[in-house]
């Protein structure tokens, strides 16, 4: 016997029966676009590559002439900020991913069918924590292989790839948010302009300690700072902390600044979804 799904999104059938299906369409989102990545392998070569590419230009072009303040390798400084702005960077894929689809009517297709209103959204965040985690993989064996090494123990480390994690989930939904606001994939592109200054002024490179003082203070409470900051602590690679509140708290601040931006940006982005077409 079928099931008519717009009877169990109706409630007619239970919560438990709508939260499988939704949960089932999702999922169904999340395969659609892990399967883009098998046809299209350029994209992989691009996503997965530029990062990569990255890691080595700045680790190697930067890592000889710079030194952290306090001493160390400038490389051990610099990979976890590297870590940092692969995940900011994503919110740029998310963001054209989004108007994307959006331009091309697969929303308005997706919306038009009896699927849970909330698997677009989710789906599409899923799919890109799930790259998210291969792109950590993928960086960290090759600062693996550079000679980057995480001290501070394997229960540290792995709360430091956590809060990238963090980061990066937080961002998705800035990414939704603004893929469903923007007009064009072209206009997408634009957001370049935003996130590359957002990374530069921060502990991304260099201490915040060495700019400006009123630059230094911007750079200080960057949310993205405090993600660095907070995995340079935990893998036990160079800090260079100037002594202020929020260097000190960094791992605290790793955690609430991400909750913060979710908090907003999360309603706001299925606010936006649920208003297209209207």
């Amino acid at each position: 016997m079928s099931v008519d799904l717009r009877a169990v999104y109706a409630g007619e059938e239970g919560p438990g029966r709508r939260a499988y299906w939704a949960l089932a369409d999702c999922w169904n989102v999340v395969r659609r676009g892990l399967t883009h990545y098998l046809r299209q392998p350029s994209y992989i070569v691009w996503q997965l590559g530029f990062p990569i590419v990255s890691v080595l230009l700045y680790g190697y072009v930067f890592g000889g002439a710079m030194k952290p303040p306090g001493g160390g390798d400038y490389r051990d400084f610099l990979l976890p900020g590297m870590f940092v702005m692969t995940m900011a960077f994503g919110l740029m894929n998310t963001a054209i991913t989004m108007v994307t689809d959006a331009s091309k009517g697969v929303v308005d297709r997706f919306r038009s069918m009896p699927m849970a209103p909330s698997a677009v959204v989710a789906g599409r965040g899923a799919n890109d924590l799930i790259v998210a985690c291969a792109e950590l993989t993928i960086l960290a064996a090759t600062a693996l292989a550079m000679g980057w090494r995480a001290d501070g123990g394997l229960a540290a480390a792995a709360g430091a790839f956590a809060l990238l994690l963090l980061l990066r989930f937080c961002l998705i939904w800035v990414g939704v948010w603004l893929g469903l606001l923007i007009p064009s994939p072209e206009a997408a592109g634009g957001l370049y302009a935003v996130v590359f200054p957002l990374t530069m002024v921060s502990s991304v490179f260099v201490p915040p300690s060495s700019m400006p003082d009123w630059l230094g203070a911007v750079a200080a409470w960057n949310p993205i700072s405090s993600t660095a900051t907070a995995t340079r602590e935990l893998f036990g690679n160079p800090v260079a902390s100037d002594g202020s509140w929020i260097q000190e708290h960094a791992v605290l601040m790793a955690v609430v600044w991400p909750a913060a931006v979710t908090a907003v940006c999360l309603p706001l982005a299925v606010r936006r979804f649920q208003r297209l077409s209207r």
